[in-house]
């Protein structure tokens, strides 16, 4: 139930280094960030300085080195040093932003949030809706990771109608959907989800459309719709099958399991976790045996 934020997360990043690349200097500190070489990014950083000490990219890359490295003092003053080297609203925007995700890392929240709010400011003042939609939903998760359900759904709800492809639906349709399910409201958890899912057979990767459908399979049986469950979740496995899949086919196993015990066919469930566990001991998949376990230790 984590991958769309994993995954937005990881998107945001991707985005702020392909569409603020304003040097041919920082390419190889963003590069290592990229990779997760934050030793390499610092020291590209630093090169890059010989250069240019006054590069805006290569400053906030090198902030994010540090916020990555868990130094938040020293990614703040990167970062200020950027903001004063902006030029307009996009570039407030983005230090504002990036700002925001680092006080984020250090659980920092409350000046995170100040900091989306302003790059939310900043980028409506450059008309740039997806800085805005990227904001937002930064500011929904903190709201969710805290357990404000309801003030995450409203932030959600509004970032969806800024989505401007089927990606961007397809990602707002998954936080909508994961949020009114915490809010124990499954019905309209399901609507949400549908839409996502048939978001993701059209654009999604695998591994998306493979969570979605999982996803789905959950809310179905929520709702207690066990033949639409049972559907979606057999289509979900036999995809994991064909693709070699082994996580999702151990994901969709276990939570076929749970339609099979609300149906009163007890013996196939057990079959369904055995499995599961199998294929986490096969693949030593520890993260996916102790999910397995707490997502079946009450189902007899």
């Amino acid at each position: 139930m984590k991958l769309q934020f994993t995954l937005a997360l990881l998107c945001s990043s991707m985005f702020i280094n392909n569409v603020y690349a304003d040097s041919t200097q920082d390419t190889t500190c963003d590069q290592a960030l990229v990779k997760g070489d934050i030793p390499g990014a610092l020291a590209a950083a630093n090169k890059n300085f010989n250069w240019n000490s006054r590069d805006k990219s290569t400053l906030i890359c090198q902030g994010r080195a540090y916020s990555a490295q868990g130094n938040l003092n020293k990614a703040l003053e990167s970062f200020s040093a950027a903001d004063k080297l902006s030029k307009d609203a996009f570039d407030q925007t983005i230090v504002a932003l990036v700002t925001g995700q680092a006080y984020k890392s250090a659980k920092k929240n409350e000046a995170a949030i100040m900091s989306y709010e302003k790059s939310i400011t900043f980028a409506q003042a450059a008309n740039n809706q997806a800085f805005v939609r990227m904001n937002q939903n930064s500011i929904g998760d903190i709201y969710f990771e805290e357990k404000e359900f309801e003030r995450a759904l409203a932030i959600y709800l509004a970032g969806s109608k800024l989505a401007n492809n089927d990606n961007e639906r397809g990602d707002s349709f998954e936080r909508v959907a994961l949020t009114y399910h915490m809010l124990h409201q499954n019905e309209q958890a399901l609507e949400y989800q549908i839409k996502a899912y048939l978001t993701n057979e059209q654009v999604g990767t695998l591994d998306q459309f493979a969570h979605s459908g999982i996803e789905l399979g959950r809310y179905y049986t929520l709702v207690k719709s066990y033949g639409n469950a049972e559907n979606t979740l057999n289509k979900m496995i036999n995809l994991a099958k064909e693709q070699g899949g082994a996580y999702y086919e151990a994901q969709g196993s276990y939570m076929l399991a749970k339609v099979k015990v609300a149906t009163g066919d007890l013996n196939a469930a057990k079959d369904l976790i055995n499995h599961a566990k199998m294929i986490a001991k096969t693949t030593n998949d520890k993260a996916l045996s102790e999910e397995i376990d707490v997502e079946t230790h009450d189902l007899f």
